[in-house]
């Protein structure tokens, strides 16, 4: 759609997004930010994947950046103009999609994390229901932030919605694949990746199929989001808000992801027998989630070497079990101490006995 019309409006989410990143990007380790930094560069400019980005005109872009986040950090969030309106709250997110959906729009706005805002505004791809939930596709984005985390569940409305940026999937998979490239890692879960969709034979002609296969594996995935903060309750989104870091705040993240994917996404893609996704999902299994249940690629290599899924089938049975377990020894220290018991689930999240051993 031409986005012409509506000027004013991508300008007033730009700019809440420039202020969510003055406020928020040093969060990031210098390599992610680096790297973050190069692919929102590309998506500003409208390069394609893997076009050349000269060192010296990166660099005066994130000095011209930075210096923007400066004259921004202490400015509040725009209300934004809709369709000639009174400006609306860049949080009523509902109320602005009621707008913006005839015009073949679709605007988000949430947290990644603790009080971290994340906005964006894009074109309207599809939208369909699954399991009582509403499922919103953003296509190509017109405005966003550093942070676009490829898919988020909006628990704030009823019925709860999932809401999918394929761009935002996209440029992962893009990333993925250029760090691969450039030190390839034979026998890794991405090597299988690039075998299963022949990425080596042309990225931009392996993506559609990759996409839509990693799009479903995403959205199972927030389908599990949904039941896990079913059984954890409100209270699960009041215990973060306690936890005394960025440090705590990644561990549980982390666990409730757990939580979705080893009761809902994995098992789903075995019985469906997708086996290009599970390779894509174990192809992201790093950082902190790798750390708490290091043993689950110890099944994946089994069901690699032909074990038709039966340890990974136990594995996400244990880590389901053993996940849950320990949300709820995190919920019991939130009621008893409130606010006061970051300290202690921080600990408890961090110990030795948090790690799944399968």
């Amino acid at each position: 759609m031409n986005a012409d019309p509506m000027p004013g409006l991508i300008a007033a989410v730009q700019t809440n997004c420039h202020i969510a990143d003055a406020r928020h990007a040093a969060d990031l380790t210098l390599c992610t930010y680096l790297l973050q930094m190069r692919e929102f560069h590309r998506w500003e400019r409208g390069l394609a994947f893997g076009a050349a980005l000269p060192r010296d005109e990166v660099g005066a872009w994130i000095a011209e950046r930075e210096a923007l986040w400066a004259d921004l950090e202490e400015q509040a969030f725009q209300p934004l103009p809709v369709t000639g309106r009174a400006p609306i709250d860049p949080f009523d997110v509902a109320a602005v999609n009621a707008l913006l959906a005839p015009l073949g729009l679709l605007y988000g706005a949430g947290l990644v994390g603790a009080q971290r805002p994340v906005f964006f505004l894009a074109e309207r791809h599809g939208q369909h229901w699954r399991e009582g939930l509403e499922v919103q596709i953003a296509g190509r984005e017109l405005a966003r932030g550093l942070m676009a985390p490829p898919a988020a569940l909006d628990s704030s409305r009823e019925p709860a919605a999932i809401v999918l940026r394929r761009e935002s999937l996209a440029r992962w998979g893009w990333e993925k694949f250029e760090a691969f490239s450039l030190r390839r890692s034979p026998g890794s879960p991405f090597q299988a990746v690039v075998q299963a969709y022949a990425l080596d034979d042309g990225f931009d002609a392996a993506l559609p199929r990759w996409l839509d296969d990693f799009s479903e594996a995403v959205i199972l995935h927030e389908l599990g989001e949904h039941r896990a903060g079913q059984r954890l309750g409100p209270r699960w989104a009041e215990m973060r808000l306690s936890l005394p870091g960025r440090r705590a705040d990644l561990y549980a993240r982390a666990l409730r992801d757990h939580l979705a994917d080893l009761g809902v996404t994995l098992p789903t893609l075995l019985d469906r027998g997708a086996e290009a996704s599970i390779h894509v999902w174990f192809a992201g299994l790093d950082g902190v989630r790798e750390l708490l249940y290091p043993g689950l690629k110890d099944a994946y290599h089994a069901w690699q070497h032909g074990d038709g899924g039966a340890a990974l089938r136990r594995a996400a049975r244990a880590g389901q079990a053993h996940f849950e377990a320990l949300a709820q020894q995190a919920l019991a220290l939130h009621r008893c101490d409130g606010d006061h018991a970051g300290p202690a689930i921080e600990a408890l999240l961090t110990a030795p006995q948090g790690v799944c051993g399968g």
